[in-house]
């Protein structure tokens, strides 16, 4: 990477390919809109119908409309509808769509910078990220580097801690990675490269049909409801439940910089405030169904899994080479310099407090 030159390089070809026309018309249209109606549409990154995500994109798009009385009303727009599922951040940054609603580590293509706004293999748990995001100057880097796009982010999400995958034999040690056909995307999906992966990139409603073809030999996708609603257990019985790769995974509900701009104060703060109750609502849902479906896909035959130390240990090795190899961007790197450190804070304190007693309450309850 090229640090601020290639940033500055990628802000001119995004500001000359959208043209000074677009800008100039939504600024001149901005009075209208502050003094009636209008329809913002949502572009998703997901499927219509899958569990959790989509419905955190509709949450989003309801509280929105709700919450300004209908003076904005936001149309979902579910993958392939509009656009497809990896095409949502482009067609929002060139103002083919208001917003939308996805997870931004399909689009490191973008600028790898934004894995620190969707997860970080070995990174930040839900409750850190927020502690960075919100009062540790992650949503100030988040601004600088949306804004290069023009577009301005907000957090609306997280599934919680992902698991392993879904393979169609055991994984016994690292080398078992080598030549398998998996479906992880990502700084992630890297990772499984470096031990020898051929990583899939394939959105999320198509990964049933990848899966039951043989064109991938697994996948990780989020966790025991979302995975059981999409139905893997029916192609596979091999199941690992904890990850490397997505800890506490970030949801964003993006929008287009001048659109953002042209909405009164009052409709800004609710863009804003709808991604922080969609945080904790997604989370919720999630947490709220996982258990459940982990007794039933082990009552269907599911055998439940965990990587052994040397497959983490591998991970482990393979994420430092992949997190630190974009340090050559500036904006990476102060990202990166940003959220270690604010890791390192909260880890710190959690692991001493929330971790110790979750220990005790266990080995105390027998749970």
């Amino acid at each position: 990477m090229g640090g601020k030159t290639d940033m500055d390089r990628r802000s001119f070809l995004r500001t000359s390919a959208l043209g000074g026309s677009a800008a100039a018309a939504t600024a001149l249209a901005a009075p209208a809109y502050a003094q009636g109606k209008r329809t913002l549409t949502m572009v998703s990154t997901w499927g219509r119908g899958l569990a959790g995500v989509h419905d955190s994109a509709q949450y989003c798009a309801d509280r929105i409309t709700e919450m300004t009385d209908g003076q904005l009303t936001v149309e979902l727009k579910a993958a392939g509808e509009l656009v497809g599922a990896f095409e949502v951040f482009d067609a929002v940054s060139a103002g083919q769509a208001d917003m939308y609603h996805g997870v931004d580590y399909y689009f490191l293509g973008q600028h790898p910078a934004l894995s620190f706004f969707s997860q970080v293999p070995f990174g930040m748990t839900f409750q850190e990220y927020n502690n960075w995001y919100y009062h540790g100057g992650g949503m100030d880097l988040a601004d600088q580097l949306y804004g290069i796009f023009g577009l301005k982010s907000f957090a609306a999400g997280s599934t919680g801690p992902q698991s392993g995958g879904w393979f169609n034999k055991e994984i016994n040690g690292p080398e078992d990675f080598q030549g398998l056909k998996f479906r992880m995307p990502g700084q992630g999906g890297q990772v499984l490269g470096k031990l020898g992966a051929s990583v899939q990139n394939i959105p999320g409603a198509e990964v049933y049909q990848a899966l039951s073809s043989g064109a991938i030999d697994g996948t990780e996708w989020i966790g025991p409801w979302a995975d059981e609603k999409a139905g893997f257990q029916e192609i596979t019985k091999f199941y690992y439940t904890a990850g490397f790769h997505e800890p506490g995974p970030i949801l964003s509900l993006t929008t287009n910089l001048d659109v953002f701009e042209s909405l009164t104060p009052g409709q800004k703060a609710v863009v804003e405030e709808t991604g922080k109750a969609s945080s904790m609502w997604t989370m919720a849902l999630f947490m709220a169904n996982n258990a459940a479906a982990l007794q039933r896909l082990q009552a269907g035959g599911v055998k439940v899994l965990e990587f052994s130390d040397s497959i983490w240990d591998a991970f482990g090795a393979a994420a430092k080479e992949v997190v630190e190899a974009p340090m050559g961007d500036d904006l990476y790197k102060e990202c990166y310099d940003s959220y270690m450190a604010s890791m390192a804070a909260s880890a710190g304190w959690i692991s001493r407090s929330e971790g110790t007693y979750s220990a005790q309450r266990n080995r105390v309850l027998g749970g």
